[in-house]
């Protein structure tokens, strides 16, 4: 928080200062709700409302138009995650005059399923939403193992099948891709679609495969469908194996692109946050797995704990977790990593329970037709379309009807011009 300025006179609710983009600030305050649960500390409660409240606006969209040359679905999902962490455990809730946390959710997902593009690749989101911003042209894993998450989390919080459908097709289309290897169970970043996604970014990044460990921990969760499990097993083993190799007889992180080398950049300083956060809520939702997982949260933990005494005020946290020697990087990153690393083991130690659903005393209510009528909805390209006002719809219906509203609408601006 040291490093936030949207609280500040004249400041900006749920922005951080440059060089931060907007995505991680979402991201950061979803680890606040976290760090709320685990240890009962409100002394960032209001910040964190605040935050998550002013960039969902009242359509609890998470598309301020003053982000549009720099938003992605994958960005537009971190801020969603925010709400849905708060909606599940249970946080106190959003400002007067906003959607309910669930609601926020439902509105980023409600605002993505219009996107799934099938006019290449047989499907999937693409990186960004608006055609202008570099990468429109990239289907990646961050946008659509966000998604697949997204409703997995959805299906287990509210019960709607609808979700699970969504999710099992969005799981469906990336088994599919050559963003994975289902003999190896790698999870590649992403692929140009201008060759119709026939060959792949490489390049491995750890919250590539916690999107998809989380995912289907969820998914199976609810589901109790034993065929998750095999993809579940699948990536989390080569998670383990590619992200924790072995330093001085301990299983800590390294984010291997680039932290050996001394080359990640602001965002790469966060991954780790991520997986590790849904490694251990993996641990919770599928239980059998968790004597494979927690060795190496503790360990990770104790490694961030030795990285954290340095700067000029001897608590600035660096990313190198297997040296107690603080090795001079500092930033938002580097502390969301270590404060993820540490309060996971809290999940363990005090035996947290599980995130809420609506059936296990989750109080979020939701709205399966948010974010259809707040005339913020994208289509496929990123351009804006009309607003819907059949807002009584839910579910299926709503996404089907705006769908057909979209394809029709363009096929009558063709005829009449």
């Amino acid at each position: 928080m040291k490093y936030y300025s949207g609280n500040e006179t004249g400041g900006t609710p749920g922005n951080l200062p440059d060089p931060y983009y907007w995505w991680e600030a979402g991201a950061m305050f979803g680890h606040l709700v976290d760090y709320w649960y685990y240890t009962g500390d409100t002394t960032y409660v209001d910040e964190t409302v605040a935050a998550i409240c002013y960039q969902a606006g009242t359509t609890g969209t998470f598309m301020p138009s003053n982000q549009s040359e720099t938003e992605g679905n994958d960005d537009q999902s971190f801020y969603a995650f925010a709400a849905l962490d708060a909606a599940e455990l249970n946080f106190h809730e959003p400002l007067s005059g906003y959607p309910s946390w669930l609601a926020m959710a439902q509105a980023v997902f409600n605002t993505q399923a219009v996107r799934w593009d099938t006019t290449t690749c047989g499907g999937g989101l693409r990186w960004q939403i608006f055609t202008w911003n570099n990468g429109y042209t990239y289907k990646n894993v961050p946008a659509n193992g966000a998604f697949f998450m997204m409703g997995a989390r959805l299906a287990r919080y509210t019960g709607n099948t609808t979700y699970v459908d969504w999710a099992t097709k969005a799981w469906d289309w990336f088994e599919d891709s050559v963003l994975y290897d289902n003999s190896t169970f790698q999870v590649n970043d992403g692929s140009s679609d201008l060759a119709n996604c026939t060959s792949a970014d490489h390049t491995q990044w750890s919250y590539n495969y916690g999107l998809y460990v989380g995912g289907l921990a969820y998914l199976y969760n609810h589901t109790e469908d034993a065929k998750w499990l095999i993809p579940l097993n699948g990536i989390l083993n080569a998670t383990l194996t590619r992200f924790f190799p072995v330093a001085d007889g301990d299983d800590v992180m390294v984010e291997v692109t680039c932290e050996p080398y001394g080359n990640c950049d602001t965002d790469d300083f966060t991954f780790k946050s991520f997986t590790l956060r849904w490694l251990a809520t993996t641990a919770q939702l599928v239980p059998s797995l968790a004597t494979t997982i927690w060795p190496y949260i503790e360990a990770s933990g104790k490694g961030a704990a030795g990285q954290c005494d340095g700067g000029t005020d001897g608590i600035t946290c660096g990313f190198a977790w297997n040296t107690t020697t603080w090795d001079g990087t500092y930033g938002v990153g580097q502390q969301m990593s270590a404060l993820s690393a540490i309060q996971a083991n809290m999940i363990h130690v005090n035996d947290l329970k599980a995130p809420y659903t609506k059936s296990t005393g989750g109080t979020s209510v939701g709205d399966p037709s948010a974010g259809t009528s707040s005339g913020t909805t994208t289509d496929a390209s990123g351009e804006l379309t009309s607003t819907i006002t059949t807002a009584d719809k839910a579910g299926a219906g709503i996404l089907t009807a705006l769908v057909l509203v979209l394809t029709l609408g363009g096929a009558g601006w063709m005829v009449l011009s």
